[in-house]
């Protein structure tokens, strides 16, 4: 029997788990393509930027993942264009043809159509992302540490994290906790009153998506650290080293740390009537694209509105990603089989935030921890989702370090640039 060629684009969460659980079915034949040669994860990406991970700690291989996989191979390149009646997709790499397609592609950064922002600021979608911002937050010390007017130094050491989702909460916790425990035995030459961490969003409240009780813990523990919190605080314009509000306000900094928003991936050959809100694949109850009967959304590319519990669209969160790929891993070969596909219901496990070393908030289903067993919670659960235990083994040596001693040796600028 020929093997049916399925072909994956994206290796987050979702692609990832089809892949993997399709790759035990000899009756498909899968390739997964990526613009990266690896997995990352992203949840963690702010302790690559802090310096308390490094990025192979959150990294694997996808070569070396599939090795010992007969049925499952790798392209690199990134996604330019997809030709449905031809069953092909051009790739930087070339072009490859599918029987099954699978769009998991994850979103970018959304900048709302602000340039100047998206010029300035630093995000934190991609792990070079985390290591340009690890690497521009340690030069700015060390710029500080030589600066003598005290107005520019005074902007080298402001920080303003935009975005109050868990991103945005853990990073300037982060920030906060190495000014306390560690920029101040790194420079003396620093005066810890200069150093200033806000973290703005637009909206009235902190992790948003989170319980009232979440909101509130979070941000008394936000405060209790010394960062300033603005909310109802929607920036508009960040040039010449200023952050403008739509109130009018300003703040002098030199760092922006973009974490406001995101949009869906753009894929270039897909009608515009297969797309819906923020660029978002409009997909049925079994994740197919509308109009398609061989191409699938997966993760936080998609939009589905099936879910009767999720009538606006599932949250981009990780878990949905995961789930949806496993369903999916269990309807193709239902699909070739001729079978009935089962529709998709996410299930929500909790969702949680943490916001330094044992403050932490969780939401699980009936249930709101914070502190030091939310704390645990994250602790675990991030642990054992990280892809291969190398990963994990690594992750846990480096927490137990930093949770013991407060520090962490991984705060080396390297610029990714080669030597001239």
């Amino acid at each position: 029997m020929e093997q049916i060629k399925l072909v994956i684009v994206g290796g987050g969460f979702a692609g990832i788990n089809l892949a993997q659980k399709l790759s035990r079915d000899e009756r498909f034949n899968i390739v997964l393509v990526d613009k990266n040669n690896y997995n990352f994860f992203p949840p963690l990406l702010y302790q690559v930027a802090t310096g308390f991970l490094e990025a192979s700690n959150i990294s694997y291989p996808f070569r070396k993942f599939f090795q010992e996989k007969a049925n499952l191979r790798f392209s690199l390149g990134a996604f330019q264009e997809v030709f449905p009646n031809e069953r092909r997709i051009a790739t930087e790499s070339g072009d490859i043809y599918y029987d099954y397609l699978v769009f998991s592609t994850g979103t970018e950064t959304n900048y709302f159509g602000m340039e100047n922002v998206k010029k300035n600021a630093v995000p934190m979608k991609t792990v070079r992302d985390a290591l340009a911002l690890r690497n521009h937050i340690l030069l700015n010390k060390e710029r500080a540490s030589k600066m003598q007017d005290s107005n520019e130094r005074k902007k080298l050491l402001c920080i303003v994290v935009a975005g109050a989702g868990p991103t945005g909460v853990e990073v300037s916790g982060m920030l906060a906790e190495m000014h306390k425990n560690i920029f101040k035995w790194d420079y003396p030459e620093l005066n810890r009153e200069e150093v200033q961490i806000y973290l703005v969003d637009a909206l009235p409240v902190v992790l948003n998506p989170m319980s009232k009780k979440s909101q509130e813990d979070t941000l008394e523990a936000l405060q209790k650290l010394g960062i300033n919190v603005l909310l109802d605080h929607a920036v508009k314009d960040f040039e010449n080293g200023v952050v403008t509000f739509g109130n009018g306000k300003q703040i002098e900094t030199s760092t922006l740390i973009w974490t406001s928003g995101v949009t869906a991936a753009e894929l270039p050959g897909l009608p515009r009537e297969a797309l819906g809100k923020g660029r978002r694949v409009l997909v049925d109850s079994h994740n197919k694209v509308l109009g398609f009967e061989n191409i699938f959304a997966l993760g936080d590319i998609c939009l589905m509105t099936s879910d009767e519990k999720f009538p606006e669209g599932h949250p981009q969160l990780a878990q949905v990603a995961i789930q949806q790929g496993k369903n999916l891993a269990a309807n193709l070969p239902r699909l070739i089989e001729g079978k009935p596909l089962n529709d998709f219901h996410y299930v929500d496990k909790g969702t949680m935030a943490i916001i330094g070393v044992n403050k932490a908030v969780a939401d699980l289903p009936g249930l709101h921890f914070k502190g030091f067993i939310a704390y645990f919670l994250w602790l675990v659960v991030h642990l054992f989702s990280l892809i291969r235990y190398r990963n994990q083994v690594k992750t846990f040596y480096n927490w137990m370090v930093a949770f013991f001693t407060r520090d962490q040796s991984l705060r080396f600028i390297m610029d990714a640039k080669p030597d001239k």
